[in-house]
């Protein structure tokens, strides 16, 4: 397997070196130039190297992906023209995720995980709003309850409404204005669909940085048209995301190749009237992700569309046409040609205003960490489909998937709201619950095994932090151990899982307890040393 992946082609190979793709990366563009076939270059590309890959599609077109591609002459001659000799047409190994759960599987967090700060970007609140949220979550905190869906979220602003004069000393004024005005917002975010995306089973990272028994990193396809309705919902989520992947993973510093590749479609939606205090984090993530072994590549219309402090993070760099109509965009293009580092024999200032479409000027970082000359290049032909899927093709696809059946279905835990309830009406109130059976699959999802559900442990639950996952069967076997694993299903026999850095040993549910515990233990511990307002998934950053 080679070291790079061929992007394109023009006076010379266009590679980006597998060593160097966790310095990040931009593909920009108009709108109709091409960006979106480069992107799915690139994550068949990461795809073959080993390197799984986590991409929104927003027009639906990336999902073509999932199917070898169809015969093409021209592609054909694009493919052998440009130096591709292992060019064939093929299929990448999708799994296909949606926050709404119709065209992929539901992808959830809790709102614990989610935290404060999220939440109010998400919603839209001021600084006053914003402090009163601060205040529940840390009420939540106090009293042990846990905030895991929609439900919780109400029942415990609703709970602080009604103990407002109680709280005034200890935590603040809340107003009872201040908490309508927080309960219209979800109810708008809840008629957006918003309130699905809270809940469990949560997402488990390792479940995106999957491998398949032949090698190939598997593609991780979020469902983003409808989704894309409500920018601060996306935007939001897809910060949620690489926060989490920034807390859990561990230092690794620079690898033969990354652990997951994360392309942000649409980023300017990230900082899109975002708090000053927002974008400073965001920047301290892409900052310092790296060393995580996770690349993360914008994918946007004008460079300037990110900020200077995050344009300058990155070092692998595809840009497709721009257009110059107006003086703003003569600006724009002068800006993005000066960020290129200069080629003798290219004008690119004036290069990029006449690509055509499979064009794009690309400098990526070599060996030694120093950017190439630009190149003007034709970009290679995807080897799957240039197109959406028929939904019979997805639907067909997700049922394979090496995660089906784990969070198709909904679990209901015993948390805020049961507890307020409960309280209020004077009931009884026992420990964590399930209110309906969900299927926890085995250890190897590529067996396809679905095992019957087994109850959550009785254990009281954590102050902040993390909410322990629905646990796994501890019995299946180990991922590398070769004994079998059940017949249909999933992508084959053998699990392959990048979290930990590799290797052939799995934790046991135990050890990830304490792990578990460990984490939700030091960040109440971060917290009351004065914390408060921005714990939860950016909470790991701030103590840097």
């Amino acid at each position: 397997m080679g070291t790079g992946i061929l992007i394109g082609r023009g006076d010379r190979p266009c590679e980006l070196l597998l060593s160097r793709a966790n310095r990040h990366g931009l593909v920009a563009g108009a709108t109709g130039t091409g960006k979106t076939v480069t992107l799915q270059c690139l994550a068949e590309g990461f795809s073959r190297a080993g390197v799984p890959v986590f991409c929104a599609d927003i027009k639906g077109d990336l999902s073509g992906i999932a199917a070898p591609g169809k015969p093409n002459p021209k592609l054909e001659a694009r493919a052998q023209a440009l130096g591709v000799a292992d060019y064939a047409y093929e299929a990448a190994p999708v799994i296909f995720w949606d926050v709404f759960g119709q065209q992929g599987h539901p992808l959830r967090a809790t709102v614990a995980e989610m935290g404060p700060l999220l939440l109010s970007r998400m919603l839209e609140l001021n600084d006053t709003q914003e402090g009163v949220l601060n205040i529940a979550f840390k009420v939540a905190d106090d009293d042990g309850l846990l905030l895991l869906d929609f439900k919780d979220l109400r029942a415990i602003l609703a709970h602080i409404a009604d103990r407002a004069a109680e709280l005034r000393d200890h935590y603040g004024q809340v107003s009872k204005t201040t908490i309508g005005t927080i309960q219209r917002r979800l109810l708008v975010l809840e008629q957006a669909g918003g309130e699905q995306f809270f809940g469990e089973p949560a997402l488990a990272l390792q479940d995106l940085m999957l491998v398949t028994p032949d090698g190939r990193g598997a593609v991780n396809v979020l469902a983003a048209d409808r989704l894309i309705h409500s920018p601060r919902l996306y935007a939001t989520f897809l910060l949620w995301l690489l926060s989490e992947l920034f807390e859990e993973l561990p230092e690794v510093g620079d690898l033969e190749k990354p652990k997951l590749v994360f392309f942000f479609d649409e980023a300017h939606l990230l900082f899109r009237d975002a708090p000053r205090a927002l974008v400073e984090k965001v920047e301290q993530v892409v900052r310092l992700i790296r060393s995580k072994g996770v690349g993360i590549y914008f994918v946007t219309q004008n460079p300037l569309d990110l900020p200077g402090t995050v344009l300058g993070q990155l070092g692998n760099r595809v840009q497709h046409a721009l257009r110059a109509f107006t003086p703003a965009e003569q600006r724009a293009v002068r800006a993005a040609a000066e960020t290129f580092r200069p080629n003798p024999r290219l004008k690119v200032e004036e290069a990029i205003t006449h690509l055509a479409v499979g064009e794009a000027l690309v400098s990526t970082l070599q060996a030694d960490g120093t950017p190439s000359m630009v190149e003007r290049a034709r970009i290679v032909p995807p080897r799957g489909r240039i197109g959406p899927l028929a939904p019979e093709e997805r639907a067909e696809l997700m049922r394979k998937s090496p995660v089906a059946g784990h969070y198709d279905q909904a679990v209901d835990r015993e948390s805020a709201y049961e507890l307020l309830v409960g309280r209020a009406a004077g009931a009884p109130v026992s420990g964590p619950m399930r209110t309906g059976p969900a299927p926890v699959r085995s250890d190897n999802p590529w067996g396809g095994v679905v095992v019957p559900p087994r109850p959550l442990p009785e254990a009281p639950p954590p102050r902040g932090g993390r909410i322990p996952q629905v646990p796994r069967r501890p019995d299946a076997p180990g991922p590398w151990s070769g004994q079998p694993q059940g017949q249909g299903g999933g992508w084959g026999n053998v699990l392959g899982t990048v979290l930990t850095g590799g290797g052939g040993r799995r934790e046991s549910p135990l050890e990830s307890m304490a792990k578990s515990a460990a984490r939700s233990m030091g960040t109440s511990v971060g917290r009351r040393l004065g914390d408060a307002v921005l714990r939860g998934v950016l909470g790991s950053i701030l103590k840097r």
